[in-house]
């Protein structure tokens, strides 16, 4: 079980992002799916459809690497490193051509071999300021 987990977790970035197969979103999640995101929850698969198609929008040449995948129980954690070229204006900015490179954590839960419920954190924010052009974040040192 532990094995196929993982490898669910796998398939999911491979198949929409890397492959960029918009039905396969519907294939693997159940219609009650809730996602957390952020501090944004939403239920069903339309809401992620619609983010899909925001990203495809923005970005070219989506590609996720998976750093690492931990599993336990009816849950796979999966951190992901995601690159692509914003090439589109899905988020209102003007193309800039620039590269980008965002981390994330998501947390699936399966049941019948579907996503039942995902939380997901991901660098949004470093993601706008490549797109934007914006100087990297200060490091901060604690006094």
């Amino acid at each position: 079980m532990t094995q196929s987990m993982r490898e669910a977790g796998r398939n999911w970035f491979e198949l929409v992002w890397n492959q960029g197969r918009r039905e396969a979103i519907t294939e693997l999640l159940t219609p009650s799916l809730v996602l957390h995101d952020g501090g944004v929850d939403s239920v069903g698969a339309e809401p992620f459809l619609q983010f899909f198609d925001r990203m495809q929008a923005t970005f070219s040449s989506i590609h996720v690497d998976i750093d690492q995948t931990l599993v336990e129980g009816d849950k796979v954690c999966v951190r992901w490193v995601c690159t692509a070229k914003h090439t589109g204006d899905g988020f209102g900015i003007p193309p800039t051509g620039a590269q980008i490179h965002v981390t994330g954590i998501s947390l699936i839960q399966f049941k019948d071999g579907k996503f039942i419920e995902v939380w997901q954190n991901w660098d949004m924010m470093g993601m706008m300021e490549q797109i934007k052009g914006l100087a990297q974040s200060p490091t901060y040192v604690a006094a």
